[in-house]
């Protein structure tokens, strides 16, 4: 068993949908592995991880509105608004989404279907700095 780990940053310009896919498949990519299993992780409570299409942009346009919707800024609902309007659907939005992955490595790849991408979803609006970790176990 060999097991391999790294992490890199994105910087954001605020809220959206950020693909990392070419981040992500160039490392395992590099490790060099047959078989493995990879698992990504953010290390924040306002961002998220997604797998979701990478063919037509529409989707990630309506996945932000949907979302926009169902957790909007400045709900009344919400106390925790020390960092602003935003923050607090920050969390909830991270909270329903994922904050980590799973994808199996077949071949020497990461097997994603052929319309899939791996997204950082940013959920605040002020720009930042997300840190992604990447953890591969393989034969």
């Amino acid at each position: 068993m060999h097991q391999s780990t790294h992490q890199f940053s994105c910087n954001t310009n605020g809220r959206g949908i950020y693909d990392i896919t070419p981040q992500v498949t160039q490392w395992v990519k590099a490790q060099n592995l047959t078989t493995g299993l990879l698992t990504l992780y953010i290390q924040h409570t306002s961002a998220s991880l997604l797998i979701n299409e990478n063919y037509d942009s529409d989707v990630l346009v309506d996945m932000q509105a949907f979302f926009n919707r169902l957790v909007p800024d400045g709900d009344a609902l919400f106390i925790h608004t020390s960092e602003g309007p935003d923050d607090m659907p920050a969390h909830v939005r991270s909270a329903i989404t994922q904050t980590s992955l799973s994808i199996p490595v077949l071949q020497g790849k990461v097997a994603l279907g052929q319309w899939q991408g791996i997204f950082l979803f940013e959920h605040r609006h002020i720009p930042s700095k997300r840190n992604i970790l990447l953890h591969v176990i393989s034969e």
